[in-house]
């Protein structure tokens, strides 16, 4: 496995994809790649026919194939799980929908979402050249003229179901319920250049920057633009944080151009969340599976934008999780300071 997945989750397992069977009914299976138009199959699964192929070629040879009819065809286990991740329904809706029971519509997500997280670090990844770099910044700029911004960072609650053991509490955000504190990095384009997802709803934001392999490469200086962040994070020399208190015309400029820029994960966000209800509403499966299925969500994403599928937006609003301010370091103050005074 990729070195840079093992800060995604925890770990995923190929050879753990479970053999598919329904054979206590018989049910009547119809491939909806077949069945539906372009205008019904986007109907029916709220992505058009052409992304769910994508899909279906880059993981089907990673899905138990259809053997004398005893397992279920990956066209159709791509298809249900896309159903069932973008709209949502409880899963006899989609298990009905394509002849496959309830029990299986769970398997088949788990799988699915396996096979794509194997291929995540192909779609999820921060620009590397110079040149890729050199790109991102050039697009940020064009928001609010902030320049060599190469990235915007946040965290999002993913609500989950009740977890049990000696850990449960610690699943337990600030608002009282049980979920998994992502961490995102998003470019202009809203696309998810970095994501962790892994750690526990107590845990600060900080705290999942400070632990991650993302950290450690700007400070080997792999980037050379930096992040913006809130103020839950430490303000450093490659995370720019707002000026707390503006004292003046600059500062107050500064933060209304880095409100401005940052607003992109927030976006992002509200996009994501549209594409696949199931991260507004909670995801109601195993902890690992719901690790590993909230990194496939994210390729996915990132997939759905290079393909242009459009989507019928509702306004996004963030449940705000209590934070605390973060000051910032000695030496991201005074780069900060500097840059306000050239640029602002």
């Amino acid at each position: 496995m990729e070195d840079n997945l093992i800060d995604f989750i925890d770990e995923v397992d190929i050879d753990n994809i479970d053999v598919l069977r329904d054979d206590n009914m018989i049910r009547v299976r119809v491939n909806p790649f077949e069945k539906y138009d372009d205008n019904n199959f986007k109907k029916k699964y709220r992505f058009s026919k052409a992304f769910a192929t994508k899909i279906l070629d880059l993981i089907k040879e990673d899905l138990p194939s259809d053997t004398r009819g005893s397992t279920i065809e990956p066209a159709i286990q791509v298809a249900c799980a896309l159903r069932y991740w973008a709209r949502h329904q409880i899963q006899d809706d989609s298990g009905d929908m394509h002849g496959i029971s309830q029990q299986s519509v769970s398997k088949i997500a788990k799988n699915v979402a396996t096979a794509l997280v194997t291929k995540a670090h192909t779609f999820i990844n921060m620009p590397f050249t110079l040149k890729e770099q050199e790109e991102t910044m050039r697009e940020f700029r064009t928001l609010s003229n902030f320049p060599t911004v190469i990235g915007a960072i946040d965290c999002t609650h993913i609500k989950i179901k009740r977890v049990g053991g000696d850990m449960s509490e610690a699943y337990v955000n600030s608002k009282g319920y049980y979920s998994i504190n992502v961490q995102v990095v998003c470019d202009s384009k809203l696309k998810i250049r970095d994501i962790v997802a892994r750690w526990r709803g107590s845990a600060h934001d900080s705290r999942i920057f400070n632990e991650s392999s993302l950290k450690e490469r700007f400070e080997r200086g792999e980037f050379v633009g930096r992040l913006l962040g809130d103020s839950g994070y430490a303000c450093t020399e490659y995370l720019f944080t707002p000026c707390n208190n503006a004292n003046n015309d600059k500062e107050e400029a500064y933060n209304k151009a880095h409100i401005k820029t940052r607003n992109t994960v927030e976006r992002c966000f509200g996009l994501w969340k549209q594409r696949f209800r199931c991260l507004l509403r909670g995801m109601y499966m195993k902890l690992a599976t719901a690790k590993t299925t909230i990194v496939a969500l994210a390729m996915l994403h990132n997939i759905a934008i290079d393909m242009n599928e459009d989507i019928d937006i509702v306004r996004y609003v963030r449940q705000r999780i209590r934070r605390p301010v973060r000051r910032p370091t000695v030496r991201g103050a005074i780069i900060r300071q500097r840059f306000i005074n050239q640029h602002f």
